[in-house]
Formats: structure tokens, C-alpha cells, sequence
């Protein structure tokens, strides 16, 4: 999006925590829009930066805030679902995704007369490196 924004025009956004996942990420992209001569407009939090208006101390305060509380929400959230899978492996529930080939078969493969990683990856159309974690997975058993 910020390629083909031009001075002059307005980005509507839902939410801060919708444009940037880090308050760093977040100053930087709103200062350099506005340096390019667009206006933001945070509907949730009823907050406009635009470049050609004075910004508040109060406005630019809030911003802040709001910024670092969702930086601190999104954080916790990630916290939270490691703890959740950590659990979840510990009682055998999460596994992962199901390889799409087994190991086996590509070690088989592998053996045939002329194989490369690449034929064999071909094969079972699958990619290089997945042929090569299948034997170097197959190696340390």
C-alpha cells in the first residue's frame, strides 16, 4: 500500500494495532507517510495525524500509549499460545502437521540408481530440502 499512496491522500485504519505489530514499526511508518504529505486516520481510537496540522501534545501522547498497550497486547497474546501448545505437547494433543510423504519412501528413493535430490523431489513433488531433512532425519535414528 504505501507504494502507491500520494501526497495528498488519506489512510483509513481500524485499529493501531491493525497497521504495525511494534510501536517502532508503527512511528516510523506514520511519521514517513505523513512526511510524504498523507494523513492517518485510527477510527478506533479517534486519532488523525495528517502533515499539515500541528500535532497536540496530548494527541501525540495518546498515540504513545495506545501504541505501546497494543504492542504489550499482541506480546502476551504470543505468550499465551505458547503456553497453550507447550500443554497441549506435553499432554500429546498437538503433533503438528502431518508430513505429506513419509521418510521412508524418500530414503528409498534416494537409493535407486541415479537419483538426485531434485528427481526424487520431482517424484513425490516436494521440495529440495524436504528430501534432504528426510535424510538427514532417517541418519540420527
Amino acid at each position: 500500500m504505501p507504494e502507491y499512496l500520494r501526497d495528498g491522500d488519506t489512510v483509513h485504519v481500524h485499529s493501531i494495532d491493525r497497521l504495525a505489530r511494534n510501536t517502532n514499526d508503527l512511528n516510523n511508518i506514520v511519521n514517513s507517510l505523513n512526511d510524504r504529505g498523507i494523513t492517518i486516520i485510527f477510527h478506533k481510537e479517534n486519532l488523525t495525524f495528517s502533515h499539515d496540522v500541528a500535532q497536540s501534545a496530548m494527541n501525540k501522547l495518546m498515540f504513545q500509549m495506545l501504541a505501546a498497550f497494543a504492542e504489550f497486547e499482541r506480546s502476551m497474546i504470543r505468550e499465551r499460545q505458547k503456553e497453550g501448545i507447550a500443554k497441549a505437547k506435553a499432554k500429546g494433543l498437538y503433533k503438528g502437521r502431518k508430513r505429506k510423504v513419509d521418510y521412508l519412501e524418500i530414503k528409498k528413493a534416494m537409493e535407486e540408481e541415479n537419483a538426485t535430490f531434485r528427481s526424487v523431489a520431482e517424484k513425490f513433488k516436494i521440495g529440495i530440502a524436504t528430501v534432504q531433512r528426510a535424510l538427514k532425519a532417517d541418519m540420527s535414528n
